[in-house]
């Protein structure tokens, strides 16, 4: 229900990117709080390392391994995404919040039955990678689609002694094979180095207080 949310988010946010069959398409998602250069740089990296049709920059209402006491709103940061990325491929969206998404397994799963014929990667930064193991249902969302983990800043070894990179070991695909990774089968995963940015959400919003 659409009269839940704030009035101030565009109904079009709400509604899932359309994709034709055919297309690879990766979905990255954040609550981007606030979005930056750094965010613009994964999914540029992203968006040519996968030879990916489109990108959907998922803005999510809220991540429930943070708090919320600093979250911005979903209108505000959707507003700022939309200036950083710049990219035509990028489809800026909110649908998590009209579909009342909580998790993201539960997220991926409603986006693989809505697209049939759509071949999608999940794209997630290397700094994730520490905590991946917490998120709810974590092996469900490794065998969904294929995973593009992009290298940030201090993150570049982590993905060694990650608790996903061990149990799906066996998964990994090399990065020369980024390309075709959004047409593989689940589970497969593969690292992608790249130019990195120091930038961090955290850190702005602690410049911004002074």
């Amino acid at each position: 229900m659409l009269s839940s949310l704030q009035p101030t988010v565009p109904a079009s946010y709400l509604r899932m990117p359309h994709a034709a069959k055919g297309l690879t398409v990766g979905l990255f998602g954040g609550s981007f709080n606030p979005p930056h250069a750094g965010h613009a740089l994964v999914a540029e990296i992203a968006l040519r390392r996968l030879a990916l049709d489109q990108l959907w920059w998922m803005v999510t209402p809220g991540n429930p391994l943070k708090s919320v006491r600093e979250l911005a709103p979903l209108a505000e940061r959707i507003e700022l995404s939309e200036k950083i990325a710049r990219n035509p491929k990028i489809k800026v969206t909110a649908f998590e919040a009209a579909q009342h998404a909580r998790y993201t397994a539960d997220t991926l799963a409603l986006v693989k039955a809505r697209n049939p014929g759509v071949d999608f990667v999940w794209i997630m930064g290397a700094d994730s990678l520490r905590d991946f193991h917490r998120w709810q249902r974590w092996r469900e969302i490794v065998l969904t689609f294929p995973i593009a983990i992009i290298d940030r800043p201090g993150a570049t070894l982590s993905f060694l002694s990650s608790v996903v990179a061990k149990t799906f070991d066996y998964a990994r695909v090399d990065e020369g094979d980024a390309p075709l990774l959004a047409r593989m089968q689940a589970p497969a995963w593969t690292f992608i180095h790249g130019p990195r940015s120091s930038l961090s959400s955290t850190a702005i919003r602690k410049a911004a207080k002074g």
